[in-house]
Order: C-alpha cells, then structure tokens, then sequence
C-alpha cells in the first residue's frame, strides 16, 4: 500500500506559490500548509484540523494551531477557543531561515511555555519541541532538503520526492499531530511503534559504507545459523527489514517485561538486552542496537523517540486490554500491516486462529488418550511435543495452557508449578527461522507461565529455539562451522540437540505452504525425494512436491513413523495434497505408515469454488479476520495422522476418516467441537474405504461427507446444517472414480 501523496500536493502547491515570485514571506505558503495538516488530520481518529494565524493570548502568535474536532462547534464549525489547540501550535518560517535559530529565539520560548508543544518549520526542516521531565527538548525532526536551493531543486520533481521520503514524511506528520493524544490502545501502540520501525526501516536501507559492512558480517552468521540464504537485493531488503523488526519486538517485549516485573520507573532502550533473558534475542538484539551500530546507521534518535512513546502509555489502561495470551492479535499482526502490508503478506502472516489451535490442540490431546493410551494426555511428563514453525508461538501457549488446566485439576498445586515451568522447558519445543515472531514466541510463553504462577527465572527459558526445522535433524559427518557470535551457536547446537536425542511423540501446528522470496533454504535431501515415486499408484506429476508445506509433512512423517515409532501430527495446511496429481507418493506413505488419518476439510477455496458453499452461499478461508476478511486463497485443511506402537511392517493401510467444514460459521462451529470432540467424533466424520488398487481412500460414492450438527440461532430455532454435497453430476467436488488417487474431490490439474 503506497504512503498517502501528501509530499507530492504539497510541494506542488508549493511550487506554484515559488514560481509567482510570491513566495517571499512565510505566509505565502499558509494555504499550502493548512491544506496538508487538514489532508493528514483528516485520516486521524479524531480528525485534527489546523487554524492559521492564531491570535495572542498574551504569549504572541504562533502562526497555527492544531485543534480536535471536537473543539469546534457542530453549528458553526468555529474553534470554541482558540488559545487551546488540543494538538499543539506550529511557527512557520520562510526556506531561507534555519530552524535551530528559530526554535533559540525567545519568541519560541513564550509559545513553549503555554503550549508545551510547538513544531517549527522553514518548508525543507522540520522540528517538535515538547516537554520530557518538565524541560524543553527536542521530540522529533525531519529534513527534506540541506538549504534553500536544494528544497526548491527537490520541488521541482515532486514525484521523486513521494516515492523516495513520502512515507517519512506522513509518518512524522502523523506523529506531531497525535503526540499529546491519549496512548493506550495496543493497536495505538502498535501502529505508533511501526510509523517508528519504518523511519529505522529508511535509514538501514540509506546506511553509508561502514554500517553495510558490519550489517553484511551479521547477514552471513544468521544465515550459517540458520542454514538460509539472503539473495539479491529483494534478499538483501528482507533481511534488513527483518532485524528492524526483530529490533523494535525487542523492545515491545523488554518494555512489556519490565511491567509485568513490577518495575515502574521510565523504560530505557538501552537496558533492554537485559530484560530480554533469551541469549539468542539478546545477542541479536545487542548487535543491531550497539551504540557503534547505532551511530553508523543512525537509528540512536529514533530509539529515544520510540523510548519516549513508550513511556508516554497510559499503562493501566494499555494492561487493561493487553492479554499476554493474544498478544499477536493485540500487537504483532496490527504492528505488522502497519509496517509493511505487503510484506506480512508475502510472508504469509496470517496468525492462525484461536478455534482452530485449540481444535487442533484438543484434537492431539484426545488421540494421545484413547488411541495411544497416554491417560494424562498432554500433560504426561513423557509426551515431547514439537512446533516445527512456531512463529508466535500460538500453538505451545494453548498446549502449555492445556497442560495446565490438567494439572491443576490434579491437586498439589507446587508440584503442579513446578511441572508445568518443567513442561515450558524440557519437553515443550518450538521451532522458529524468522527472528522478529520467534522474539514474539518468547514473549508469549514468558507471560503465560508468569499469568500461571511459574514465573521463569532470569537464567531459564522456554524451549523455542531460532532453527531451520528442515535441518540438523542428522549428526553431521565433519563438524560443524564455527559461528562469530557465541550465543548463536549455543542457540544451533541446543536446537540440534532436541532434533537429534529427544523421542518427540507429537508435532503439530500451521507449516508454512510456500518458501519465502528471495531466501534459500537449506534442507535434508531426503525431505524433497521422499514422495516422488509410488508403489501401487499413478506416479506423482507436476511440481506440486515443491511446496514447502510438504517438507514439513515428510520431516513430521519421518519423526514419529520412523525415529519414534508412534505419536501424532496434526498440521493445517494448503489442502493440494489431499487430491493433486503431483501427491499420490506421499498419501501412499501415509497410508502405510499410520494407524488413523484424520482430515477436517475447511474449505474456502477461491479458485475450486469461488468461496462458496455447495448451495451458493459464503464459504470464507477459515484465515478470515475482521482486518483480512479474504484471508488466504487457497482452501485448507486440518490432518491428524496417528501411529500406534502396535503397529507392524505390511499392516492394512491407514483409516481415513473425512469431515466438511463449510459456510461463514466454521469457525465458530470448530470453537464447539474443541470442547466437544467426543460428539464431533460420532456425529459427523465420514469413515472412508480404501479404492481397489490406487492405495488410497475415497469417499464413498454417493455417500457423501457429513456436515456438522445445526446449532442454535439468534432466534432460538436451529439453523439446518450445510448440506453434505454427495451428488457427482451437481457437486463442485465430485466424487472421484476409483483409481483417481484422491482424499476428497476430484484431482486438481497437476501443479
């Protein structure tokens, strides 16, 4: 989404003043200036509107004030009093003068002293001065231009100027004219923190020599950690991207730390590192935030104005509404579309919702108790759980928070502290290569535990390590490189260490469907050869098997079938796998290598259905938001593959048993069944038999799936469910014939 052109109208208006040769004196260009603090104003909530040429009030005349709607009157839409703009005053001075010796004068002096807020501006220069601990200070400052000539040089092509500093121009306007605003919402915060990244996010990018050398040596140790590669400039761009990110979750998270601490003296940046426990954030943190670092890129004065937002927060309220548990949705989904939309798109950062994580969760909990005869379920001491793509960290909250409801109906409530923390640290894993959600995934477990009276000590962490899941899974033959910086290595071999000793009995969670853009990921060959020739199907066509999601599926399959030998997986995924051409290999084997194989179809496909039901109503991605109601493209859907320690070489393949989810109430209808599995269980999963010859399971034909049971309406009266599609010559999915090698549907064209 590009920035709002106010750079580009306003220095056209501006240069249609200059060309007159009107513009000698600072009030030639009121007009242009009122119209561009009314066009950013008129975006804010409450809309904030300038008025020029304030009167004195005894501390002479500022050239402007900035005023709330609601201080002007409904019937005339005159300012009830003008010597009180809510937002501050502005002083405006000709592209000739110098702002330092503007904001030096006495004149600006008197306008501080009544109004505590007073942005100074020549055109090219602009400067917020405010009050911190009852002085005068400098808040903020933006330079278009280094002298007159070069202002109106950068006027002339007002266009070049958009594209290259609209952006920070927008945001500082933004910020000047919320500064006195109440800060308490999170997504207030949010926003206000990532108009702050973006302004790092441009001076990264315009770093001189110096910085791009030693961001370039911090570049190639993450990517030996991690097994990636950054490539080109799009490569380059995200990794940059990536540490400011990681840069300013770093200080969300030390600032929300030091809060839940009970530490309520003002937050310093610079002790954030310590807040930070984790070795790995911390070092990452300590590299990019270093005051060489810092001064080479420049980024020290954003950090105190970031520093100061914070500090400005309304924290009783801001607490009030922050819940550690969702602190993606309160803060690191609306962080990031406000820093860059388009990247939160590409990286596919549409968190997973809460229904279906705890779906999943209760799911895993119920097979490990009545098919692996696990009593405790998850909260058995012996049961090692793996996100292999944690990111936030959403699916070990809920896992940590089912454990603890379990134990905690058990009695004993010291014992219970001291398992759950036990549970956090030594058998609860996560896996995570991007550093900004991994910082978020921390955040979340630490909350959690300390909301569940476990707090983790300064020396203790969760166990969610920044790791490439695709690798390190095998000893190596030679040994391994020698990482630069200490704690990254720790961080590689603890990880490794989980991957290669622990007997992991459940892996679950949202893999991602695509690779990344411009990053190259290392993996084990064996992850991309596994599913690429069948035994008794038609062999895989297309390049459906390059789908990242795959990999996760084989590395999962490979753990529990093969190194363990029994457990559960349960993914939500792209649903291609379940009929497309290019995966008959890969169900074949998981017909042969589990006991039960569970699939939730959720549907919500654009281009197989257009998003519609069977009966041609709404059928949305279950990835639907308020703030992303077309969610993601393609349908998905929900496999539980289970594996018993019974089970032998050459035993009948797999039962497959199938539900549809269909309509704008799925949601809401798997919300249920997470409380309810046993009745979800009985009434509506279809149970499939295997397709003479293909080694794979079809629904009957004509049998259909079954739909979830009505539920209550608004009404009181029952809302009849969606119909189960079973006829082939109507159905937007027919039924395949046998043979065709599917889970559901008809195959889709080959990838």
């Amino acid at each position: 989404m590009p920035a709002p052109a106010h750079l580009e109208i306003f220095l056209n208006a501006l240069r249609a003043v200059h060309a007159t040769q009107g513009g000698t004196k600072e009030t030639s260009y009121y007009t242009a200036l009122n119209n561009l603090f009314d066009s950013v104003g008129d975006a804010l909530k409450p809309k904030v509107r300038a008025v020029m040429q304030l009167k004195s009030l005894g501390a002479g005349n500022p050239d402007g004030g900035f005023f709330t709607q609601d201080q002007f009157d409904r019937a005339t839409h005159v300012v009830k009093n003008l010597g009180a703009p809510s937002r501050g005053v502005v002083e405006v001075k000709a592209p000739s003068g110098a702002v330092d010796t503007t904001a030096a004068s006495a004149q600006v002096d008197k306008y501080w002293a009544r109004y505590q807020l007073v942005l100074i501006t020549n055109l090219r220069e602009w400067q917020l001065l405010g009050e911190r601990n009852g002085k005068r200070v400098k808040l903020e400052s933006l330079l278009l231009a280094k002298d007159e000539a070069a202002f109106w040089a950068l006027a002339a092509h007002p266009q070049t100027a958009q594209k290259a500093q609209g952006q920070a121009f927008a945001d500082f306007l933004t910020r000047v004219l919320t500064h006195d605003a109440p800060l308490a919402d999170p997504k207030d915060v949010a926003a206000l923190l990532a108009s702050y990244a973006r302004e790092a996010r441009h001076r990264v990018a315009h770093a001189d020599d110096k910085a791009n050398q030693q961001l370039a040596a911090l570049q190639l140790s993450l990517e030996a950690a991690l097994g990636v590669q950054f490539q080109g400039q799009e490569g380059d761009d995200f990794f940059r991207s990536t540490l400011v990110q990681t840069l300013f979750y770093g200080l969300f998270a030390a600032w929300v730390l030091r809060h839940e601490s009970g530490n309520d003296e003002a937050f310093d940046w610079k002790a954030a590192a310590h807040d930070l426990h984790v070795p790995m954030i911390s070092a990452l943190f300590e590299q990019i935030a270093s005051p060489t670092k810092l001064k080479a890129l420049n980024l020290t004065e954003v950090l105190d104005w970031t520093q100061d937002a914070l500090n400005r927060v309304d924290k009783a309220a801001f607490f009030a509404k922050f819940q550690a548990a969702k602190s993606v949705q309160y803060f690191y989904e609306p962080f990031l579309e406000a820093f860059d939309p388009a990247l939160r798109k590409k990286l596919g950062v549409w968190y997973t919702p809460e229904e279906i994580v705890r779906y999943q969760v209760a799911r895993v909990d119920h097979v490990l108790q009545t098919e692996l005869g696990i009593a405790d379920g998850l909260a058995d001491e012996n049961v090692v759980v793996l996100d292999p793509c944690c990111g936030t960290g959403a699916y070990l909250v809920e896992v940590l928070r089912v454990i603890g409801e379990k134990l905690k109906a058990q009695g004993a409530d010291a014992l219970s502290a001291h398992a759950l923390k036990k549970a956090a640290m030594q058998r609860l894993f996560g896996f995570e290569l991007l550093p900004a959600p991994y910082v978020v995934a921390h955040l979340q477990l630490g909350l959690l535990l300390k909301t569940l009276g476990t707090p983790l000590a300064d020396d203790e962490r969760a166990g969610i390590y920044l790791t490439n899941a695709l690798t390190g899974w095998k000893p190596l033959k030679d040994p391994k490189a020698q990482l630069p910086f200490p704690e990254f290595q720790i961080e590689r071999d603890a990880a490794d260490a989980v991957k290669q000793t622990q007997k992991i009995l459940v892996i679950l969670g949202n893999p991602p469907y695509d690779g990344y853009a411009s990053v190259a990921i290392e993996e084990e060959r064996d992850l991309s050869d596994a599913y690429r020739k069948s035994k008794r199907t038609a062999q895989p066509q297309g390049q459906g098997l390059n789908d990242l999601y795959v990999r996760f599926f084989r590395m999962a399959e490979r753990q529990i079938a093969e190194n363990s030998q029994s457990g559960v997986i349960c993914f939500i995924s792209n649903y291609s796998w379940l009929d497309g051409l290019s995966h008959p290999a890969m169900r074949e084997r998981f017909l042969e290598a589990f006991d039960s194989i569970r699939i939730d179809n959720l549907n919500g496909d654009k281009y197989r259905t257009g998003k519609l039901t069977p009966e041609g109503e709404s059928d949305p991605s279950a990835f639907s938001t308020p703030s992303n109601r077309e969610g993601i493209q393609v349908g998905t859907a929900i496999a539980t593959l289970t594996r018993t320690p019974a089970r032998k070489a050459g035993a009948a393949d797999a039962k497959v048993l199938l539900r549809q989810w269909w309509g704008k109430h799925k949601l809401a209808e798997i919300g249920v069944f997470a409380d309810s599995l046993s009745l979800a269980e009985t009434s509506s999963t279809g149970v499939l038999s295997p397709a003479a010859g293909s080694g794979i399971l079809l629904p009957p034909a004509g049998a259909g799936v079954l739909a979830p049971p009505a539920r209550e309406g608004r009404g009181g009266g029952k809302r009849k469910p969606a119909r189960a599609n079973s006829d082939p010559a109507t159905s937007p999915h027919p039924t395949s014939p046998a043979g065709g090698g599917a889970l559901m549907g008809a195959p889709i064209p080959a990838a």
